[in-house]
C-alpha cells in the first residue's frame, strides 16, 4: 500500500489517528509509565511492575506478566498481548484505584480451554484466553458490578459478567458484552 502525501492523504492520517485515539483510550497519550500489578489467586503468585517506560514495553515485565498469567492447570505460558494489558490501566484508572487485579483466569492453553467447554456452557470454544488476549478479575476494594460497569464504559473489547462466580471478564477482541445465565 502506498501512502498518500497530499494534502488530502496527510488530513485523512491525521483524522484516522485522531479516532484510534478516541476508540482505543490506552494508546492515546498518557503516562509515561505503565504499571500493573497481579495476584494468581490459583497459583498465589503475586507480580508488579512497569511494563512499558520511555515509549517502549519493557520485555522483563512482559515475561514476568507471562508467568503470573501461565495457565495454571499445565503450566503453560503465552506472550500476553500488551493491549489487554493497556486496557487493564485504563480500567484502573476508572475504578481510581491502585489495587492489584486478582486473576481468575489469564492465559488458558487449548487443551484446557477444551477441557473447560466439555464441561461448562460459559467456555467460548475459540476463548480469546487462549491467545493471551483476555482475563478474568476481580478488584480489591471495588464492588464487581463496578468493576463490570467500569470495563463497558471503556468499550475496548469483550466485557463478561459473572456475578455468581465472583468475576468479571475482560477482552481486547471486537465490543460484545454478556452476563452469567444470558445469552451474549
Amino acid at each position: 500500500m502506498a501512502l498518500d502525501f497530499t494534502r488530502r492523504g496527510f488530513f485523512g492520517l491525521g483524522a484516522g489517528a485522531a479516532t484510534l485515539a478516541l476508540t482505543k483510550p490506552a494508546l492515546a497519550a498518557g503516562p509515561s509509565r505503565r504499571a500493573l500489578k497481579f495476584h494468581n489467586t490459583h497459583t498465589g503468585e503475586v507480580f508488579g511492575a512497569t511494563y512499558w517506560a520511555d515509549g517502549a514495553y519493557v520485555p522483563e515485565a512482559l515475561t514476568g506478566i507471562k508467568k503470573v498469567l501461565r495457565d495454571h492447570r499445565n503450566g503453560a505460558e503465552h506472550d500476553i498481548d500488551t493491549r489487554l494489558l493497556d486496557l487493564l490501566v485504563v480500567l484502573r484508572g476508572k475504578l481510581d484505584t491502585n489495587s492489584h487485579f486478582e486473576v481468575i483466569s489469564g492465559y488458558r492453553s487449548p487443551e484446557s480451554n477444551a477441557k473447560m467447554h466439555k464441561v461448562s456452557g460459559g467456555v467460548a470454544k475459540h476463548s480469546l484466553h487462549m491467545q493471551g488476549e483476555a482475563i478474568d478479575i476481580r478488584v480489591p476494594g471495588r464492588d464487581l458490578a463496578a468493576v463490570h460497569k467500569a470495563a463497558l464504559v471503556l468499550k475496548g473489547g469483550g466485557v463478561g459478567y459473572y456475578p455468581a462466580s465472583d468475576f468479571v471478564h475482560v477482552d481486547c477482541g471486537r465490543v460484545r458484552h454478556w452476563q452469567q445465565g444470558r445469552d451474549a
